[in-house]
């Protein structure tokens, strides 16, 4: 099973290209945390490539930035090239199946996610009324 789902910040702006045959293909850099602090107290983060294709490139293209937080679900892709100087290459990506934007591209995080849901409303749990379990149809 090759399965990753990772949760970061974009290091840098998607770039988007096209295949010869007119496919989308989206690739960007996802900042992810580590766990655990290292032993300076710093939590370091991991940079790993994402590559997107079709429509899903597209959108990426469109919503996310550098410093967007993003949702990543996909697998694990290694691939070699040989480089200008003879040697043999080695990168190791993410292809994604799903991207979810956890933050809108207009900065920060979207205000929705931050309002606490009944915000600006009378206390609604107070208007609920006990009920006693005997008169229930299950």
């Amino acid at each position: 099973m090759n399965k990753v789902i990772l949760i970061g910040n974009l290091a840098k702006d998607p770039e988007l290209t096209t295949t010869n045959n007119g496919v989308s293909l989206c690739k960007f850099t996802i900042a992810v945390p580590r766990r655990f602090a290292g032993n300076d107290g710093e939590r370091e983060a991991d940079f790993l490539p994402v590559i997107v294709w079709r429509g899903q490139a597209d959108n990426c293209y469109k919503y996310l930035k550098k410093g967007s937080k993003a949702a990543i679900s996909g697998s694990v892709q290694t691939r070699s090239y040989e480089s200008t100087d003879g040697q043999r290459r080695y990168i190791t990506e993410i292809v994604a199946d799903e991207v979810e934007f956890l933050s809108t591209k207009n900065g920060g995080d979207d205000e929705a996610f931050e309002k606490p849901i009944n915000e600006g409303k009378k206390d609604v749990v107070s208007k609920f009324e006990p009920i006693d379990d005997d008169n229930l149809p299950f």
